[in-house]
């Protein structure tokens, strides 16, 4: 079971990585075809933005929407701080939640936006010369959700390339972006 515990250790992970964003690596490419750094993050901080409007039942950040500002660093510390207090919020975990996956539980929500903090994580890492390690355990929990999650996605909808194949011995974060489409060598 994800715990907002889980979420919260990720988001304060992947902090130092945005921080040490150099100001020639904002245009650098990603791990995600067509997005470069800056859109990557946008993508992050928008994402925490949603989520945290949709758990207050308010609409959420509209698309094209520049999530970032002038302070990039500090958009992503207030939006992760966000997420996490709207799934702390009392009876949060208790109703359903309307994310871009559907209406859900809010503890697939929290699966889902804790699958997509480790797979931009590691794609921020990627792109920026840098390494991510998160705890092996939640890794692995979360290989498990997306493993039952991503048949149900309808093909249309998909954010996410054919997985790739990784050894079975393979690091948990290697096998959890391999697993999302992503070639983690």
């Amino acid at each position: 079971m994800a715990t907002v515990e889980q979420l919260d250790s990720v988001l304060t992970t992947v902090e130092p990585l945005v921080a040490a964003v150099g100001s020639d690596q904002w245009d650098a490419p990603t791990p995600c075809p067509d997005w470069d750094v800056r859109t990557l993050l946008d993508h992050l901080v928008g994402g925490n933005d949603l989520y945290a409007a949709a758990l207050a039942g308010r609409e959420g950040p509209g698309r094209g929407t520049d999530s970032l500002g002038a302070d990039p660093v500090e958009a992503y510390r207030a939006s992760a701080a966000a997420v996490v207090e709207a799934f702390r919020e009392p009876g949060a975990l208790d109703r359903p939640v309307t994310v871009p996956f559907g209406t859900v539980p809010a503890e697939m929500a929290l699966h889902l936006r804790i699958v997509e903090v480790l797979a931009h994580g590691w794609d921020l890492a990627r792109a920026t010369g840098r390494t991510v390690s998160f705890p092996d355990d939640v890794v692995e929990q979360e290989i498990a959700f997306s493993r039952q999650a991503l048949p149900v996605i309808p093909a249309e909808r998909s954010p996410f390339a054919a997985s790739h194949p990784v050894p079975d011995d393979a690091a948990p974060l290697d096998r959890l972006v391999a697993l999302l489409g992503r070639d983690p060598h």
